[in-house]
């Protein structure tokens, strides 16, 4: 169980959830939109995100233990999907899955995948979540701390998507094509990562 700390818990959910690495995917996603049409994307993304990410706070380990699912497999599983998705990022195939969304998809359509999740609401934030507010362990007034923190965070996500809009007009196509394949090659590194960590733990190596 990690520590009950604003602070603490601030910096860990914003480490892992990581604003800037999302920011290529919503680019992506919202490529030859409007700015009013991304920012609602941006929001709905957000929303929904928050929505995935609030019901563990209050339900996730309780969830994983109904279907007796090892907290260790479900961090292999969101793994294992987070790398997918930064393997299509570092080949381009986001941006052929992106370009296949039809015009007429509405802003919830654009918003969940990849977006919404696994990109922000992914293996490694859900567990995280799951950790500070530990349901065994932690009273409602902690889990509710928890939540406002998340609410925080994805704030800053917002940030981030906002001046997604100031980045591709000085770095144009190709620059966006360049980051997306960069941050992808370091969600592949996060992805692995997480799955040797829950690895070990499964098989109790250190």
């Amino acid at each position: 169980m990690f520590p009950s700390d604003f602070t603490y818990e601030f910096f860990t959910l914003l480490v892992i959830l990581d604003p800037i690495a999302t920011v290529p995917i919503f680019l992506a996603v919202t490529h030859g939109m409007r700015w009013t049409e991304s920012v609602k994307v941006a929001i709905t993304a957000l929303l929904v995100a928050f929505g995935i990410l609030t019901a563990f706070i209050f339900l996730g380990l309780e969830f994983l233990n109904v279907l007796n699912i090892p907290t260790e497999s479900f961090q292999i599983a969101g793994s294992f999907i987070l790398f997918m998705l930064g393997l299509n990022m570092v080949t381009g195939k986001i941006h052929h899955e992106v370009a296949q969304i039809p015009e007429n998809a509405s802003i919830l359509e654009r918003s969940v995948y990849p977006l919404a999740m696994p990109s922000i609401a992914g293996a490694g934030a859900i567990l995280t979540v799951v950790m500070l507010s530990d349901n065994h362990a932690r009273v409602w007034s902690e889990q509710l701390q928890t939540t406002m923190v998340l609410a925080l965070c994805l704030s800053v996500h917002l940030l981030s998507f906002l001046a997604a809009g100031f980045i591709i007009r000085y770095v144009g196509k190709v620059g966006i094509q360049i980051i997306t394949r960069v941050f992808g090659l370091m969600i592949c590194s996060i992805a692995v990562s997480g799955m040797v960590i829950a690895i070990k733990l499964s098989f109790g190596l250190t």
